[in-house]
């Protein structure tokens, strides 16, 4: 049976419209619910950005549930089989923008922090929510800024729950114990504009670059680890020439990313990519865009709690992962020492008709309420 409490606010959350970054009083809708749980709440502004910061105890260790309120746009309305911003039950699921991603899990983590508090208003430690409506966007004014403060004040956050989807085939199949990095960088290769009929007078900047992006795809730049597949290169984008058949391009340029393993650091692989093409003899531009460095919590007394939890509720074995893009585990990583991402099935987020299998919520809810009572009420 899907939990009452929980269906009722992932519903109440789903019909407010909070396309990054704007929250439409998502965040307020909690901090109301959780003041009343025994919760100090402080909403941290910037940028249009709502940002809150939500506290239960004051001594240690301090768990944290960190999500995002807001969402990608819809798409073409007339794609979905409902409207995205009225939840909709069919066939059982709920559907709506944002029901996997991520607003199932914020109302399953606000709804078993309250349950604990109830069972055991004395709890050791203490429990903390941190929600931003900026992760589906620029991630400038969000996470990263709640940390900086928190970090100015001292406190001391011990273990976080990032309730990003993460579940595969079944709930509970997989936990992101680490994401790896992105560096992306913009290669403009210079060469001699000119007609292709007197290739003597100018310089191809595409025959110059080939060998050396045959050189970069070809590449190994680490082995991975035990956690951590090989780091990976990308081209994105490439792009030169005026449209003619008949001129040489005076430049090319291309996109290209490093999803990148604690085996590899930004630095080296920016001298590396540097070495290679200067041994080729390109004349270029190269600017870099470090997106997020990688994060790894090894395994230990969150990934434990976590991963019992999910057994003795579901009987899944869960596997921990590092694969996928980035998350605002890379911020909350800088500032508490064991982070984990573990939420819903991720098979439709940013997709049209995204939703969530309704009995998946109250075991998502108890998963979240067992992990608390490990960390909290140790055996």
């Amino acid at each position: 049976m899907t939990d009452s409490a929980v269906l009722a606010l992932v519903r109440e959350l789903i019909a407010r419209p909070s396309v990054t970054p704007d929250d439409v009083d998502c965040q307020l809708l909690l901090a109301q619910r959780l003041e009343q749980a025994g919760f100090r709440c402080e909403t941290i502004a910037r940028g249009g950005v709502t940002n809150l910061w939500a506290r239960r105890g004051s001594a240690g260790p301090l768990v944290v549930f960190a999500g995002h309120t807001d969402v990608v746009p819809p798409g073409p309305r007339d794609k979905w089989d409902s409207d995205p911003f009225v939840p909709t039950e069919r066939d059982g699921y709920l559907y709506g923008r944002g029901a996997a991603d991520m607003k199932s899990s914020i109302a399953a983590f606000v709804v078993a922090a309250e349950e604990f508090a109830a069972a055991d208003p004395d709890h050791a430690g203490s429990i903390a929510l941190l929600l931003t409506s900026d992760e589906e966007g620029p991630a400038v004014d969000g996470t990263v800024i709640v940390c900086n403060e928190l970090q100015a004040r001292g406190v001391q956050l011990d273990y976080c729950i990032v309730g990003e989807p993460t579940s595969s085939a079944v709930l509970g199949d997989t936990c992101k114990n680490g994401r790896r990095g992105s560096l992306s960088g913009r290669l403009t290769v210079k060469g001699i504009q000119g007609h292709v009929a007197y290739p003597h007078l100018a310089r191809n900047p595409v025959h110059q670059l080939a060998p050396a992006l045959a050189e970069l795809a070809a590449t190994e730049w680490d082995r991975g680890n035990e956690y951590f597949p090989p780091t990976t290169f990308q081209v994105s984008n490439l792009r030169a020439g005026t449209g003619a058949t008949n001129v040489v391009p005076g430049e090319a340029a291309m996109l290209f990313n490093f999803r990148f393993s604690t085996a590899s650091t930004p630095d080296g692989l920016k001298q590396r990519v540097h070495d290679l093409l200067d041994r080729h003899g390109l004349e270029y531009d190269l600017a870099w865009e470090l997106g997020g460095e990688p994060f790894l919590t090894p395994r230990g007394t969150l990934t434990d709690a976590l991963v019992d939890a999910i057994r003795a509720e579901t009987g899944v074995a869960a596997e921990l992962s590092t694969t996928g893009g980035t998350s605002d585990g890379r911020f909350i990583a800088k500032i508490c020492p064991q982070v984990i991402e573990f939420g819903p099935g991720n098979a439709t987020i940013h997709k049209v008709n995204e939703r969530i299998e309704l009995a998946s919520l109250e075991p998502l809810k108890n998963i979240y309420r067992r992990t608390l009572e490990n960390l909290l009420r140790p055996h």
